[in-house]
């Protein structure tokens, strides 16, 4: 009798010990879909061989759970061909801040999307320092709505709506900014070295009086592309934040509601305006509807970081992209360069 208790007790342990491992297997199954990654890969290489460019990234999330289909890094080294790279915490200055600098302008109260701008010739004089519009050659935009003025990536009018809804409290920005978890999330497992987005704020030794104007357009900062996917796939997922994974696991939800529902809702329809009437564009798919916003940024020794971020179906997202390319010299183009990308993907999964 002592004897079958024992074996009972043995049995009973390696049972045990099995359920233990199967759940570990189970909590460590990836996320990443194979077919996915591999065409991600030739697509992101194409356009950068076509681009000789230094560096790409493309990062596909399903927007309700932030499970990571594709998750894509590669770089040309020594030689002509593209390597694979897995630094996914290297972090830049990125213009696709724009869209969430409006976001916090339109959560003061004190502008709507209709609002017109005066931009006039595209170059505005801040202190010692010029602003340009992409277009200041031609002669500027002149008087357009904060939505036109997003949908063309105009400094200007981005910098102007910020100055009506903030005024002299620049601080007031960077709370809204925290409140709604921009930079999050700090770590995510499988990514190493995941730091906190950076920022320079008034509190900061480094602030300057026209720092604000140049950070509310993508500069004077750094966040990588997962931590601003992440904030883009809050806005397709009506507000609610969740923690990207490449590990299936119960979904975490790092900000319940980012903002309030009415402005989330203004804001994505503008992001379809910026694929069906702006510089998004190229991003356009004829097979469905899709939503996001160009961002284009030079960076300190002239080369230029040219993105797009955007989510698809627009009416009822399922998935967030974004693709994110650094090159050397002009042209460079957000929507022609990354929208291309994001297109072509889109168009795949859709076929």
């Amino acid at each position: 009798m002592k004897n079958g208790v024992t074996i009972g007790i043995f049995i009973l342990i390696i049972l045990t010990s099995c359920q233990f491992k199967q759940q570990e297997v189970k909590q460590q199954t990836p996320t990443i879909d194979s077919t996915l990654q591999v065409k991600a890969t030739s697509i992101l290489e194409n356009k950068l061989s076509e681009l000789n460019a230094l560096f790409g990234q493309i990062i596909i999330m399903e927007i309700q759970t932030g499970h990571i289909k594709v998750m894509v890094g590669l770089e040309r080294k020594d030689s002509a061909d593209y390597q694979p790279c897995e630094n996914f915490s290297q972090a830049h200055e990125s213009a696709l801040i724009q869209s969430i600098s409006i976001l916090a302008a339109l959560e003061t109260g004190k502008v709507k999307l209709s609002d017109m701008v005066d931009v006039g010739n595209g170059i505005y004089s801040i202190q010692d320092r010029e602003l340009k519009d992409h277009n200041w050659h031609r002669g500027g935009y002149d008087e357009i709505s904060i939505k036109q003025g997003l949908a063309s990536s105009s400094n200007i009018a981005i910098y102007k709506t910020m100055e009506k809804a903030f005024g002299d409290d620049a601080q007031a920005y960077f709370n809204l900014l925290n409140n709604m978890n921009y930079g999050k999330p700090d770590s995510i497992i499988g990514i190493a070295n995941l730091k906190p987005a950076y920022f320079v704020t008034p509190k900061d030794s480094g602030w300057s009086d026209t720092a604000f104007a140049w950070f509310c357009i993508g500069y004077n900062q750094t966040i990588t592309p997962i931590q601003m996917l992440t904030f883009y796939n809050a806005i397709a997922n009506s507000g609610k934040m969740v923690q990207p994974q490449l590990y299936k696991d119960s979904t975490t939800v790092i900000n319940p509601q980012i903002a309030s529902q009415a402005n989330i809702d203004s804001l994505k329809q503008t992001l379809e305006y910026v694929v069906t009437d702006g510089l998004g564009q190229p991003a356009k798919s004829d097979k469905v509807q899709v939503a996001g916003k160009t961002g284009t940024v030079q960076l300190e020794d002239g080369s230029y970081i040219v993105e797009f971020c955007g989510y698809f179906p627009a009416t009822a997202p399922q998935y967030s992209i974004i693709v994110s390319i650094h090159k050397k010299g002009l042209p460079a183009s957000g929507g022609l360069m990354a929208g291309d990308v994001f297109r072509q993907m889109v168009d795949y999964i859709n076929e």
